[in-house]
């Protein structure tokens, strides 16, 4: 088999955090794909193949565990799943690839055993096809080109007690049943990354995006989970837990969108002024580590609504939102309309960064779960 003219990807050179990398299932299956072909066609063997990686720069070598005959017409290769230092549900697993011809002239994709089904719109892939994701499809594509000039092939995928190891995942959540999803957008595990997380968060905006609902809902934390459901009557699979990924959450949402050619009637932000707050700065990654905390902003819009300087000075100094609210909250003035201006103005910025979203609605919330401003 000729060596694929690209630099090879070393996974023994340790990631900046002195962390193993890892191969994603989408390699594996990938590799297994091409050891299994390379014997159905070839008759070749191979210890160990060469898999082109999505970055059309470098190549992964992949050891094989395990390649032979299931029957005279089909050729099975298994690949262990080696995630890294990555912690990851199939870290260990084995994945395997059935490959046998098919009459059509073309590759089709089918889930073998322990390989989930897509049973919800809204994924990578549609209704009823095996929830093998488009890059580790491309990936195969490209491996059987390297192998042969021929295209009429059927790959099953599947994963030894991947139905089991699914249940530890969001799969059932999202409606794939039977098993693990093959995944990968660079072939590469990086570990203890939020690769994953952020990865898991556009699945879940296309899942919210599905049955051409007309309103979601982004939820930074717990808080506005009751909201969403008792006051906006979104189910459950309309609102999508965030985290601090605010930013990637709103471009994977107009990615979306965009590819789908349509809008979006009305998007939700429910949350805590503590998060939400700092989109006044521009800050679009919420997290502690990188963004100063929000009682400067809330101090800010206060200042401008004309507050007494007293109270915007105390503001600046709570230690926490939480203490700004009480401040606000506690004056003898009230909190007029502080907080309903500061959830219009996260509107007007959040619009201008999801085009396709006809309007955004943004609701904050103390820590109890109480509405500060329009809710």
């Amino acid at each position: 088999m000729a060596r694929i003219e690209l630099k090879e990807f070393d996974l023994k050179l340790l990631a900046a955090n002195g962390l193993r990398r890892g191969r994603t299932t989408g390699s594996c299956a990938t590799a297994a794909v091409k050891a299994a072909l390379c014997l159905l066609v070839h008759g070749e063997r191979y210890h160990q193949v060469n898999v082109s990686l999505p970055d059309d720069a470098h190549y992964l070598t992949v050891p094989i565990q395990k390649l032979g005959w299931r029957d005279p017409d089909t050729t099975r290769a298994e690949v262990f799943k080696d995630g890294g230092d990555d912690p990851d549900n199939t870290h260990g697993a084995t994945i395997f690839a059935d490959v046998r011809r098919n009459s059509l002239g073309r590759l089709r994709f089918f889930a073998g055993v322990g390989v989930g089904i897509a049973t919800q719109p809204g994924l990578r892939v549609a209704v009823g096809e095996p929830a093998i994701n488009p890059t580790p499809r491309r990936m195969m594509m490209q491996a059987v080109a390297e192998v042969c000039n021929q295209s009429g092939f059927d790959l099953s995928i599947g994963c030894v007690n991947g139905e089991a190891i699914a249940k530890k995942t969001f799969n059932p959540r999202l409606g794939i049943i039977g098993g693990i999803s093959i995944l990968g957008t660079s072939g590469i595990v990086e570990p203890l990354s939020l690769a994953s997380w952020i990865a898991s968060i556009e699945v879940y905006v296309r899942v919210a995006l599905g049955k051409n609902s007309t309103s979601i809902a982004l939820l930074p934390g717990k808080i506005g989970r009751v909201y969403a459901k008792e006051v906006l009557a979104l189910p459950e699979q309309r609102s999508v837990q965030i985290a601090n990924f605010l930013g990637d959450a709103l471009d994977f949402l107009q990615q979306a969108l965009t590819e789908e050619r349509r809008d979006l009637d009305t998007l939700w932000l429910l949350g805590h002024p503590g998060k939400l707050a700092k989109v006044l700065d521009n800050v679009w990654d919420t997290h502690s580590s990188k963004s100063d905390m929000a009682m400067r902003v809330v101090a800010r819009i206060a200042a401008e609504r004309g507050l007494d300087s007293a109270l915007v000075q105390e503001l600046e100094q709570a230690n926490t939102v939480e203490a700004a609210i009480d401040i606000v909250n506690n004056t003898a003035r009230g909190p007029g309309g502080l907080w309903l201006d500061i959830e219009q103005r996260i509107a007007v910025l959040v619009q201008q960064r999801v085009p396709a979203v006809k309007k955004v609605e943004v609701r904050l919330f103390n820590l109890q779960g109480d509405s500060l401003g329009a809710a």
